[in-house]
């Protein structure tokens, strides 16, 4: 049996630590893939501090993380897209409530690995540089193409153009990267919010418009730059990002959506030990009142507003229409980026641990890797 070993979460609020695990043969659409990087993603460090109140049904030890890059040393029955040795991106989705299991987290040297949610790498792509889009991706093709979200027509080589355009403020994060480059594959024009800083970054990526966020004329820019088009909606990512979203959409003509990535509260102060409830409890409390404040002001707008969770593309066909009908040919073809760009946060599943505390002190358009 190969050798496998983990960073396992052993407990709720539980430091990270280093162990053996054992290996899992793949199930029936299912794939292994031994990583030979992995990526670091906000949702890491919130379940450590409060997994036990916003994933109830976690259970320990368990091991996290989403995003995996490396080949593949074994393959269920059914896969016809991948054969051992292929070099391949996955999003790992052993978090998610009808998964729950250790053996589909990405912080370990071998991850099962669901084959609907992996895609081929191209041969002048490093695993490092592949390793950061996965959740970005899928999170991203959840809220733009989603039957319940924004229902944008499918990325592709060639897009028709719609004649609409798509708000994603959070421009530069790694979802808005994602989004960007997937609503202007499908057709649509972008307008995108980011730092100045981050500007070009965005331009690069197809946004057509780049603007402040954190600006106070941020919307009315927004507005201004949509004069005479149609939205096709808003993608929200970032705290306080939703609210700012559901002004935009109620001065627009167009779809009064907003898929939103970010709750309205951050976890980032609360600490997983001493003084966790002093941090906790105004935050929960503003987590409440922040979603009842948005609800009041979606239905003041005539908007509708839901949460994305990216996993759930593997169980509709965005998943197939993604990681199998789009990406691989668009990352061979130089059609689509991999971004952010991947900054190296160390090497070696030991380093995990203070790669996510990094991640939890702040990146900006730049997503972290570990090498394994």
């Amino acid at each position: 049996m190969p050798e496998n070993n983990a960073v396992w979460l052993p407990a709720k609020r539980a430091p990270f630590a280093l162990g053996p695990a054992a290996y899992t043969e793949p199930g029936e659409g299912e794939i292994v893939v031994r990583n030979a990087a992995v990526a670091i993603n906000p949702m890491d460090w919130i379940l450590q501090r409060v997994g036990d109140i916003i994933f109830p049904w976690l259970t320990y030890p368990t091991v996290l993380g989403s995003d995996v890059a490396g080949e593949v040393v074994a393959v269920g029955r059914g896969v016809t897209r991948f054969a051992i040795g292929d070099r391949v991106i996955g999003h790992a989705v052993g978090s998610g409530q009808d998964r729950n299991r250790a053996a589909e987290g990405a912080f370990q040297t071998r991850t099962v690995v669901c084959a609907n949610m992996a895609a081929p790498i191209p041969p002048g792509l490093s695993f490092e540089a592949a390793a950061v889009l996965p959740l970005g991706l899928s999170t991203a093709a959840a809220g733009l193409f989603q039957a319940d979200f924004l229902a944008l027509k499918p990325p592709s080589a060639n897009p028709e153009p719609t004649g609409e355009t798509v708000v994603v403020w959070g421009g530069s994060t790694s979802v808005g990267a994602n989004a960007i480059q997937l609503a202007v594959a499908a057709g649509y024009a972008v307008i995108a919010t980011a730092s100045p800083g981050n500007f070009d970054f965005v331009r690069r990526l197809g946004a057509s418009h780049a603007f402040d966020y954190a600006s106070p004329t941020a919307v009315s820019d927004v507005l201004v730059a949509l004069q005479g088009q149609r939205l096709a909606g808003a993608l929200a990512i970032g705290v306080g990002s939703a609210g700012k979203c559901l002004d935009v959409v109620a001065g627009a003509e167009g779809r009064r959506f907003v898929a939103l990535a970010t709750p309205p509260a951050s976890f980032a102060a609360v600490p997983a030990g001493h003084g966790r409830l002093a941090r906790l409890v105004p935050v929960m409390a503003g987590f409440v009142t922040g979603n009842l404040a948005l609800a009041i002001k979606a239905r003041r707008a005539g908007a509708v507003t839901r949460f994305i969770f990216g996993s759930s593309i593997r169980t509709n066909d965005v998943g197939r229409m993604i990681y199998e009908d789009f990406l691989p040919a668009a990352l061979a073809e130089g059609r689509y980026r991999a971004a952010p760009e991947a900054l190296i946060a160390g090497r070696g599943l030991a380093a995990i641990p203070a790669a996510i505390e990094q991640h939890r002190q702040g990146v900006s358009a730049r997503k972290l890797v570990v090498t394994l």
